[in-house]
């Protein structure tokens, strides 16, 4: 079982401590230095897929130089708002990239590996899409 623990810093601040002993600043309604925690599980759900996408596209020698995830979400408008839609829109840089092997990570992380899609996708609906760049690696 994996533990993590929320602390109360101050107004509406919160510090996220992970099994690690790694932390996260959070903060709710807008106020604070912290990442709310509804953006937080957008957040997690990027980086879980990011390092898939990544180590996978690494494996088979594509040669990245930048990959980034825009996420989008839309919440219900009715307490307790979960997030009914989300959408990743990956856009991955790098020279001589395989199209083929780009769009077949993406489907290995989210239908596959990703433990935060498979949390989240119970909850709302996630979509993707995807852009190639070419350019140089190290640029």
């Amino acid at each position: 079982m994996s533990t993590a623990r929320v602390k109360w810093v101050e107004d509406k601040t919160y510090l996220g401590i992970d099994i690690n002993g790694r932390s996260a600043v959070m903060s709710a309604g807008g106020d604070g230095p912290g990442v709310s925690p509804m953006q937080m599980l957008l957040l997690g759900l990027g980086g879980c897929t990011m390092y898939d996408v990544v180590n996978i596209l690494q494996k088979q020698r594509q040669l990245l130089s930048h990959v980034e995830i825009e996420i989008a979400g839309e919440r219900a408008e009715v307490p307790p708002k979960p997030w009914q839609s989300i959408h990743l829109y990956y856009i991955v840089s790098g020279r001589d990239l395989d199209a083929t092997k780009v769009e077949r990570a993406i489907e290995l992380s989210v239908e596959k590996y990703c433990g935060a899609h498979a949390t989240l996708s119970g909850v709302a609906t996630i979509t993707h899409d995807y852009e190639i760049r070419e350019e140089g690696v190290g640029d």
